[in-house]
């Protein structure tokens, strides 16, 4: 099968470089170009981010031998590449700009960015939640008269350790009606460098810019639904959020307590439930999707962020501790991998997902 060619933009800040990790050889994408500041244009990949790969594993050859391009040179990536993943690091009004010219150019763009997350004809991703969700693309082009360029956007990353639990009650017919939850957030969601040293060495910081509002408001457009070429929002999930950074590198972690508007499940089968959760990245076998997206974990102290991130291949959501809650229904505590479930890998899933619907390739 010919692969897709793939360009990423902001490919040397922390977001790009999980991009060249975890594309490198993927079955059905191949990174052919990068971009990111023109302080870096013109320089070879693997130069630019000399003692700043923050990645476990080595640059990939292939991408470290690319030639950086300026990412606000639209007409460089013409003729290159199909499909853009855009983590662009700069003023959020010079991102919506660029992301638009990009896609009226006729690129796919899946971006991490929030800039678009409330366009009104952009989908917010989550896979296993709202797949169906890509079916505005046909709007969105109709709209905007786009021949072959998109947009679509990943949640934020702070809710997805609660929300595929969530919608998968949902799912099962127990409906939500108020939640209140604490996040404990890696310092890798702040991108490099992140928080100083000695702000956050044995230390909590209990506030992240815009956090607790993208928490307590994305739910509901993830769940909503398609109405004449529209996004409904879902009946509204009353979300109290308190957002925290952590001392921890990797995993975002949730406390959350449910309150059902109507019939309420039994704690076996909210078990049940969650382990036998799948979606349509299950059903098409989607090279990123986890085999199980939920995993759920007996023992009174799970999920840790160190011992449970990295589950089917950082892809999975692990949930443990529930329990009954004495103000609310139910409680449990939720983690997922906050750079690859909640960003690139998540991202690239939504690319999988776009193709296999067929709104990639020729």
């Amino acid at each position: 099968m010919e692969k897709i060619s793939v360009g990423i933009l902001g490919a040397t800040g922390m977001v790009g470089q999980n991009y060249i990790r975890l594309l490198d050889n993927h079955p059905w994408f191949e990174v052919v170009y990068v971009a990111a500041s023109p302080g870096s244009a013109g320089k070879r990949y693997r130069d630019a981010v000399t003692g700043s790969w923050h990645m476990q594993t080595e640059i990939p050859k292939k991408a470290g031998a690319l030639i950086v391009a300026d990412a606000n040179q639209i007409s460089e990536a013409k003729g290159r590449c199909e499909l853009l993943f855009s983590a662009l690091e700069m003023d959020r009004k010079a991102v919506a700009e660029l992301e638009l010219g990009y896609a009226s150019e006729g690129f796919a763009v899946v971006s991490n960015n929030s800039t678009h997350r409330w366009t009104e004809d952009v989908p917010m991703m989550i896979p296993e939640v709202n797949p169906h969700h890509l079916d505005i693309i046909p709007e969105q082009r109709k709209k905007r008269e786009w021949s072959s360029g998109l947009i679509a956007v990943k949640s934020n990353c702070s809710i997805q350790s609660y929300m595929t639990p969530v919608y998968a009650l949902e799912r099962a017919g127990y409906k939500v009606g108020r939640m209140i939850l604490s996040t404990l957030e890696a310092l890798s969601g702040a991108g490099y460098p992140g928080p100083s040293a000695i702000n956050v060495m044995d230390n909590i910081i209990p506030y992240i810019k815009d956090e607790e509002e993208k928490s307590e408001i994305e739910p509901n457009k993830v769940l909503a639904r398609i109405e004449n070429g529209a996004f409904v929002n879902h009946e509204p999930i009353k979300v109290s959020a308190h957002c925290n950074r952590v001392p921890v590198t990797h995993g975002h972690t949730a406390c959350v307590s449910l309150e059902f508007a109507g019939q309420k499940p039994t704690l076996g089968d909210v078990r049940r439930i969650w382990k036998d959760f799948s979606g349509v990245p299950q059903e098409l076998d989607l090279p990123f999707a986890p085999k199980q997206p939920i995993i759920y974990r007996e023992e009174v102290d799970r999920p840790q962020p160190r011992k449970d991130r990295d589950k089917d291949k950082g892809m999975a959501v692990v949930v443990g501790r529930l329990r009954e809650c004495p103000v609310f229904d139910i409680r449990f505590v939720g983690l997922h991998h906050n750079t690859v479930r909640g960003a690139a890998g998540g991202a690239i899933l939504t690319a999988e997902l776009l193709k296999a619907r067929g709104y990639l390739g020729h």
